[in-house]
């Protein structure tokens, strides 16, 4: 069974943990206790050599160096043995002063509009943006080839969309286009359409398909023809069979029509259907009773039920496809954003023009924001600071320089033997 992690930070790039620092801790400490041992071992053997003597006022002087640099040290955090002498636990006793002190000097040195804008002057956002979107992928095990930040919008997207509710969100996007498509006036841009298709002949595809829709039309419903026909012919008619000839010859001539009218594009009823459908474009350009009819056909189509349940499950499936695509490493749209994210990101590396803009936009948005939220920044610093514990911060700032301190310690110990030794050196002169 693993024991639990010690909490990490870092400094300078390089993670410290309180393991480390109190490693040293006990090094300092452990050199200490050398040096006492060696003091009592060098006063035993004094009266042997006077040589004893200068190991003996090495090992006493390191001791009063590495004492009273452990004091030092050990009054920024706690009180020494528990003690509360005055000046000592500084750090706990004046964390809410400390708290203060960061924040104002990020604010003075970091946050005025001046140093933001003198530090993001000689930053080409635009270009560093470019070279990051720009980089090719690195294809992963499982052979994902979207780079990290196509897949994290991708992942993103997915999110985004199953977050959201599905029938509250269909209703929005309805009433929004219902909303926009309420404001447009359709006749004229359907008029205009119409008159176009008509005057470069486009219409004549859609002519024949219609046509060709009317022979299937009647050859499926020839019966109800001849029922409707048997119907309406008198009681003569049917006695003498008549109907049913009669019905065949109106069949037969309908077929017969639509296949000249198929076959020939000079046809007499084309030009007919042609007049009709220019004078249907002129009315929905200037009638205003046309006009007026077509938009009340619009309001009806966009508030029937019917076309809100239809939209509601045309939107589901396209969110549901959204949401497979986003999530799968090899459909096209992952692709689709890398190489959309990789031509912006060319476009900002070779674009010198592109490049002013969009630095000069990140500059004056960095300078607004110093400007608008610098107090609120340096604030939040301040009041999360504050919140700490007076273990946590200890803790913390202790992780962080606790082995430069303890360094501290041995080079007290050691520089102060040498102080001992060099002063009984001198001693021996006088």
């Amino acid at each position: 069974m693993t024991g639990a992690r010690t909490p990490a930070y870092t400094l300078g790039g390089k993670p410290l943990t309180a393991d480390s620092a109190r490693r040293m801790r006990w090094t300092a400490t452990g050199l200490l206790v050398v040096m006492a041992g060696l003091f009592v071992l060098s006063k035993q053997l004094l009266p042997v050599h006077p040589g004893w003597g200068y190991l003996n006022a090495f090992a006493e002087a390191a001791m009063v160096g590495g004492l009273a640099d452990w004091f030092a040290v050990t009054a920024l955090f706690r009180h020494p043995l528990g003690i509360p002498i005055p000046h000592t636990a500084i750090i706990p006793e004046n964390k809410d002063r400390i708290a203060d002190t960061m924040a104002q000097f990020l604010r003075e040195n970091f946050l005025t509009p001046a140093v933001v804008a003198r530090r993001m002057q000689g930053m080409n956002v635009a270009a560093a943006l470019g070279d990051f979107l720009s980089a090719p992928p690195e294809p992963s095990a499982n052979g994902d080839n979207r780079s990290r930040i196509t897949g994290g919008a991708a992942e993103l997207l997915a999110e985004v969309l199953e977050s959201l509710d599905p029938d509250r969100l269909g209703n929005q996007v309805r009433s929004g286009l219902a909303s926009q498509l309420g404001k447009i006036d359709v006749s004229p841009l359907v008029g205009r359409m119409l008159e176009t298709a008509i005057a470069d002949n486009r219409h004549m595809p859609l002519m024949d398909g219609f046509i060709r829709w009317a022979g299937l039309t009647l050859e499926d419903n020839e019966e109800t023809v001849r029922e409707i026909i048997h119907a309406r012919a008198n009681s003569v008619l049917r006695w003498t069979g008549l109907d049913e000839r009669i019905s065949a010859s109106v069949l037969d001539g309908l077929y017969k029509l639509l296949a000249e009218v198929l076959v020939d594009p000079e046809h007499p009823l084309r030009s007919k259907i042609e007049e009709g459908l220019s004078k249907l474009a002129t009315d929905l350009q200037h009638d205003p009773k046309t006009r007026e009819r077509v938009e009340d056909m619009k309001r009806d189509l966009l508030e029937n039920p019917a076309v809100a349940e239809w939209w509601l499950g045309v939107w589901e499936r396209i969110r549901l496809s959204l949401i497979r695509r986003a999530r799968d490493p090899q459909s096209a749209l992952g692709e689709e954003m890398r190489k959309g994210l990789a031509e912006l990101g060319n476009a900002l590396r070779e674009d010198q023009r592109l490049q002013i803009q969009i630095n000069r936009f990140a500059r004056r948005t960095a300078v607004g924001v110093a400007t608008r939220y610098g107090g609120q920044i340096v604030q939040l610093v301040s009041e999360t600071v504050k919140r700490w514990d007076a273990v946590t911060i200890t803790g913390r700032i202790e992780s962080a320089v606790g082995r430069d301190l303890q360094f501290i310690r041995i080079n007290g110990t050691l520089v102060g033997g040498l102080v001992g030794l060099t002063l009984h050196f001198i001693d021996g002169f006088l």
